[in-house]
């Protein structure tokens, strides 16, 4: 008889998704881990063949090293986007996938509602209310306003399209640069410095990696306008933090909101908590009810195609980091 596959699950909550997995894969072995220092652990002595993780506890170190060992497992599949926790691996001993495209639907509506905040003046109307004042206020339409696109992922086409819903005229950048629907016009990331100019509304979307890190930084804001929105629901790191607080506090650009930070969670004592014009929010861009066990359905059906033989999907390559 064959060994049972070995299949850890490393989540916060993890019932519902077990229970999923033995369901449709009796011959499978699953171990539940809860948190990062349970999966470092679990890996040396269950030696699982395959790991479904979810990065939940960004504030304690991720067991990378461990999962890339030597008793790592044969596939990781990351219940999120982002592998930059990963770095960098050898595709001869460990295949990684990702979930791209299982929340992109939500952070598209996440950044146009976030366009919509500051297009709407939300907080004005909301201080009127407190202050029971009765002034009338002038909105703006997102319809004829430019869009910039930085990253034409899934998430970035989602964006797109509802952009163009709105009216909107949409421009983006992609590693290799082809049409894409619902864009006017698709440029490379090396065309940014001729765009940043040409936006009203600028949304981050890129994976963090050597070639985005840093990737808007004091002469970016420097070439926005005065009146340009910032939405950025990428990765903390591609954008230069000290410059978005001096451009912020500056009023360089009109107005920004921030889903993700190189720190997380952002201190307390941190000055963009206190920046004018600013949204903040604890990366939660890509959550919504069911997310996790949409993102799991996603290995099941990955799963099935491992045990047949089949090639896997989202598989992601470490030297583009997607």
């Amino acid at each position: 008889m064959s060994e049972k596959l070995r299949v850890i699950v490393h989540n916060d909550t993890t019932d519902a998704m077990t229970a999923r997995l033995q369901e449709i894969a009796s011959d499978v072995d699953v171990l539940a881990c809860h948190s990062n220092a349970e999966l470092d652990a679990a890996i040396g002595s269950f030696r699982p063949d395959v790991v479904y993780s979810v990065r939940f506890e960004v504030s304690q170190p991720f067991p990378r090293d461990s999962m890339l060992g030597e008793t790592g497992p044969r596939w990781i599949s990351v219940g999120g986007s982002g592998c930059d926790h990963l770095g960098k691996w050898d595709t001869e001993r460990v295949t990684v996938t990702n979930s791209a495209g299982v929340a992109s639907a939500m952070m598209a509506e996440f950044v146009l509602g976030c366009a919509l905040h500051f297009t709407l003046d939300i907080p004005r109307l909301q201080a009127d209310k407190a202050d029971k004042t009765w002034p009338i206020r002038m909105v703006s339409p997102l319809n004829g306003k430019t869009l910039l696109i930085v990253g034409l992922g899934q998430t970035g086409q989602a964006v797109a399209a509802r952009a163009k819903a709105f009216g909107m005229r949409v421009l983006g950048t992609r590693a290799r640069p082809s049409p894409v629907e619902n864009v006017d016009e698709v440029y490379a990331a090396d065309d940014l410095p001729k765009l940043w100019a040409q936006a009203d509304f600028i949304c981050v979307c890129v994976p963090l990696l050597a070639s985005t890190r840093g990737l808007i930084d004091q002469v970016a804001f420097d070439r926005m306008k005065s009146s340009a929105i910032l939405i950025d629901v990428s990765r903390g790191g591609v954008i230069v933090s000290n410059a978005a607080i001096q451009a912020m506090n500056k009023g360089k650009i009109k107005g920004a909101a921030f889903d993700v930070f190189a720190t997380e969670p952002l201190p307390p004592d941190s000055p963009y908590w206190d920046l004018p014009n600013t949204l903040i929010s604890p990366h939660c861009s890509a959550v919504y009810e069911g997310w996790d066990l949409a993102s799991f359905d996603m290995f099941l059906a990955n799963l099935e195609r491992w045990q047949t033989g089949q090639t896997l999907t989202n598989i992601v390559d470490p030297n583009r980091g997607y």
